[in-house]
């Protein structure tokens, strides 16, 4: 008796605890919103070879680190991270606007940083078109 009512508790518990885990993922997956205010703007950097490389030198130090070296979600700390980074060579991210890139970047959520700040506008603009070569 002792043995089953343990058994009927455990089975509890971890269906309690997978209760709890997929609403935390389902409130993660919201849909990202960018004002618009920001929906509006054009990329004003242009993306020849001399952004895109600082892009690329700027998203090596800042976002490979999560979204993989070259935008897969596979970078040595996304393994660590609650929600996936996500995969930059896909519809899903390539079909976004560059002002829905350049917005979530500067002022990220969740586990997304913010790098209002920390990097400029123009170095953010450049990541974004750095990151538009990752679609297949």
């Amino acid at each position: 008796m002792k043995t089953l009512k343990q058994t009927f508790t455990l089975i509890f518990l971890v269906m309690l605890a997978a209760s709890f885990s997929a609403s935390a993922q389902q409130a993660k997956s919201k849909p990202w919103e960018v004002p618009a205010k920001f929906k509006a703007m054009k990329n004003p950097v242009k993306a020849d070879e001399a952004g895109i490389n600082a892009g690329k030198a700027l998203y090596n130090k800042n976002c490979a680190s999560c979204h993989g070296k070259t935008g897969l979600g596979d970078g040595p700390k996304a393994r660590g991270l609650d929600t996936f980074p996500g995969d930059f060579s896909k519809g899903e991210y390539q079909n976004q606007t560059d002002a829905d890139h350049f917005y979530k970047t500067k002022f990220g959520r969740e586990e997304m940083p913010k790098y209002d700040g920390k990097i400029d506008d123009e170095g953010i603009w450049q990541m974004v078109n750095y990151m538009r070569t990752f679609k297949k």
